[in-house]
């Protein structure tokens, strides 16, 4: 099988790494502290910090437009930066959003924002507001983007990042609901040679408070994006270590078998979430799904 990759599609995961290495000095240079991570931290006194998360829904728009599904993007909005602000240990607060268009739609704003508020509601953060722009010349005809930031506060002695991650801290995977927000240009370019119309292509975002609240003890959490489990779980991992994931120790979600007939298995581990949405490294996983443990690198 010859399969398709995510670079070929016209994303690169080396690229956007490559600016992320560029841009450090620069904003590190301000104070920031977290550049890289999941959510940049900032102290708001001597006991707390906030924690700021910023992201957008991507290309995934494309499809749920196309296929009347645009709610499940406002969804996918709020859950994907509240989890990111999670995994810090923060509790998240307030959400802002931000749409933009050649021309805007009362009705796809509508379906966006509720979308959105829904998943707020259901994590106790508040939608304090945003903007929306038309912006012909800069946006294709009948397209749109949807972005937003969360920002959240830590105290100083909760806050997780991945600094007490210890060689043997098992990793345990919560389920995704399917693809989640990313790799939807690879996913686009497949449907256009096979269809694929099962729940779990759109499925928004889960989101992971209540995960994440039940933990007795947490060394780190990672937000499964682009980078797959392997990629995500490296930004927390303190250097000397490395997670060694088991990929059979859980059940792949159906569009992950779909995507296995036209995507390698390393491409596939390196895009997508393949069912696990979520994880932690912790010292003691007691009845949870483990899928790896923290080795010597």
């Amino acid at each position: 099988m010859e399969g398709r990759t995510y670079e070929a599609a016209g994303v690169s995961l080396a690229a956007a790494e490559a600016v992320v290495g560029r841009l450090r000095s620069a904003v590190e240079s301000t104070g920031a502290r977290g550049f890289g991570a999941f959510a940049g931290l900032h102290p708001l006194d001597d006991q707390r910090f906030l924690a700021a998360s910023t992201d957008s829904v991507g290309t995934k728009l494309i499809l749920a437009r196309q296929r009347g599904r645009l709610r499940v993007c406002g969804s996918d909005l709020a859950a994907h930066c509240i989890n990111d602000v999670l995994t810090t240990g923060a509790e998240p607060l307030v959400l802002l959003d931000y749409m933009a268009a050649n021309r805007l739609d009362l009705e796809q704003v509508t379906e966006l924002v509720e979308g959105a508020a829904e998943v707020c509601r259901a994590a106790g953060v508040a939608l304090i507001g945003g903007e929306t722009a038309e912006l012909p010349g800069i946006y294709q005809e009948d397209e749109l983007d949807f972005a937003g930031t969360c920002v959240g506060v830590v105290e100083r002695e909760q806050l997780i990042d991945g600094s007490a991650i210890r060689e043997g801290d098992a990793v345990i995977g919560f389920p995704s609901a399917g693809v989640h927000a990313n790799g939807f240009t690879l996913v686009r370019r497949i449907l256009e040679e096979d269809d694929y119309d099962g729940d779990d292509l759109l499925a928004p975002t889960r989101l992971y408070v209540g995960e994440v609240h039940a933990l007795p003890e947490v060394h780190g959490l990672a937000h499964v994006t682009g980078g797959g489990i392997s990629g995500n779980l490296a930004r927390i991992v303190p250097a000397g270590l490395r997670p060694e994931i088991q990929w059979d120790s859980w059940v792949r979600p159906p569009v992950f078998e779909w995507l296995g007939r036209h995507v390698e298995e390393e491409e596939l581990r390196r895009v997508f979430n393949l069912g696990v949405g979520y994880c932690a490294v912790v010292p003691d996983p007691g009845e949870a799904l483990v899928i790896g443990r923290i080795v010597r690198a």
